[in-house]
């Protein structure tokens, strides 16, 4: 218990006073452990533009991507902050064409030429990631998934040319000995691949952070369901677990949450987003470390699977807003060369970044730099009391105002003493490695406030 005038010593005025004894009931220090300082200085939530608009530029229609933290493309340009890995682009990586199942590189992992691809992966990253320097390398193979069971639907292949190849190099095996071969030396194989690839990858460019597109995902896909909570089922966090050595390996983890149309304006979206991001939560701290690796996760402006609607303010609340609120470092916003490929889609993305998606980035940002610089000491991220809640890391419109000046998208204004309350009230510090925080507010923040985002 914590008595004010004992332990919290005088009262010049009211605000000092309430300031104070508040300090005083948040002194208890979080439970959360230690996680990896942010890329980008003072920017505890980053947004990152990830999508082609070369279409756009030759067309000359101006795009401002002054609100976000770094602007890159999925095409093959060498030296980006955030490279993404096709199959195609790092080491020979064995797959099954799905429709003409036509092989290539061995098909399945257990055939795949390692030794070799890892040879080639290393003469990738040379050309691609020229130089050691701070950002992400996102590997984005899909076509098989590690967990045997995972291989579902198209993916069934994978398992029944592994049944096959099984039995091949050994005729004795019954049914149901060949499948479990199988399926043994099949997550061997894919383990291994995953693995080294990515080992090398950290071993060659240690500055970057490396993690694999869409991992960790718990499938919780079952939208139509009148109970749907949004929670990872148990058996899919299970499999999680089981791929401790890909959380052991990865320096960044990738999860997605592109939102399909039918979840527009739906509160399903949010709880959608919150379980795919809550298992990365938990994921990233199974490894035996002291502090947890940064989560940066996918989404898309557009609602997937079309080309034409863009995510509402709402939509962007329950996508990016959740993101922030849990914890994530990040999000990335991805998208596909066919979404801006004319002169329709580009005048659209140019409308929707001034009208829609910048001010709604610079608040969620900017409310992430406040939270953490008042009430973390500016050294940890502010991360949901309650991650099931409501609560979510934006600017007080009747008491800040987002502006642009000289290229650059600012906030201006001051907290009021509420603001300060609900920052304390709702969300605790979660600290950097190497730094010391704790939930705390400042005494005084009577002095306008400008932040840079």
């Amino acid at each position: 218990m914590c008595h004010f005038r004992q332990s919290c010593g005088g009262s010049p005025t009211y605000l000092f006073i309430l300031i104070l004894s508040l300090n005083c009931y948040l002194s208890i220090a979080s439970l959360l452990p230690l996680t990896a300082a942010p890329l980008f200085t003072n920017t505890p939530f980053a947004v990152i533009w990830n999508a082609p608009t070369n279409v756009c530029k030759n067309l000359n229609i101006p795009l401002d991507f002054s609100a976000f933290q770094a602007v890159t493309t999925p095409a093959s340009v060498p030296d980006q902050f955030l490279f993404l890995f096709y199959e195609n682009r790092l080491g020979l990586y064995p797959y099954v064409d799905p429709y003409t199942e036509v092989q290539h590189n061995g098909g399945i992992p257990q055939k795949g030429p390692l030794t070799a691809s890892l040879k080639k992966a290393q003469s990738d990253i040379a050309m691609y990631m020229p130089k050691s320097t701070p950002g992400l390398a996102v590997i984005d193979w899909e076509s098989w998934r590690p967990t045997w069971a995972r291989n579902w639907n198209l993916k069934d292949i994978y398992r029944k040319l592994s049944i096959e190849y099984a039995k091949k190099l050994n005729p004795s095996l019954s049914p149901d000995n060949a499948v479990k071969v199988a399926k043994k030396q099949f997550e061997t194989a894919a383990r291994a691949y995953m693995e080294d690839t990515i080992n090398l990858g950290i071993k060659q460019r240690p500055e970057s952070l490396w993690g694999y597109y869409l991992f960790p995902d718990c499938y919780n896909y079952n939208w139509d369901s009148t109970t749907y909570t949004g929670d990872c089922p148990q058996i899919e966090k299970d499999y999680n677990n089981e791929l401790l050595w890909l959380w052991e390996s990865s320096t960044a983890l990738f999860p997605s949450v592109y939102l399909p149309l039918i979840l527009k304006e739906n509160y399903k979206a949010a709880l959608f987003t919150r379980g795919v991001v809550k298992e990365a939560v938990r994921v990233s701290a199974l490894p035996k470390q002291n502090y947890t690796v940064p989560i940066y996760v996918y989404m898309q402006p557009l609602f997937r699977d079309q080309n034409k609607e863009y995510l509402s303010e709402v939509d962007l609340v329950r996508s990016i807003g959740e993101s922030a609120a849990l914890g994530a470092s990040g999000v990335v916003s991805w998208g596909a060369s066919s979404s801006y490929n004319s002169k329709e889609s580009c005048e659209a993305l140019s409308a929707y970044l001034t009208s829609t998606f910048n001010p709604h980035i610079v608040n969620v940002t900017a409310a992430a730099k406040l939270c953490s610089n008042t009430l973390c000491q500016g050294n940890g991220r502010c991360v949901r009391k309650n991650p099931n809640s409501d609560d979510y890391l934006y600017l007080n419109p009747n008491n800040f105002h987002i502006q642009k000046r000289s290229g650059k998208y600012l906030a201006i204004g001051r907290p009021s003493l509420n603001d300060l309350m609900v920052f304390a009230d709702r969300f605790t510090c979660q600290c950097y490695m190497g730094m010391e925080c704790s939930a705390k507010l400042p005494v005084s923040l009577m002095t306008p406030i400008v932040i840079e985002v």
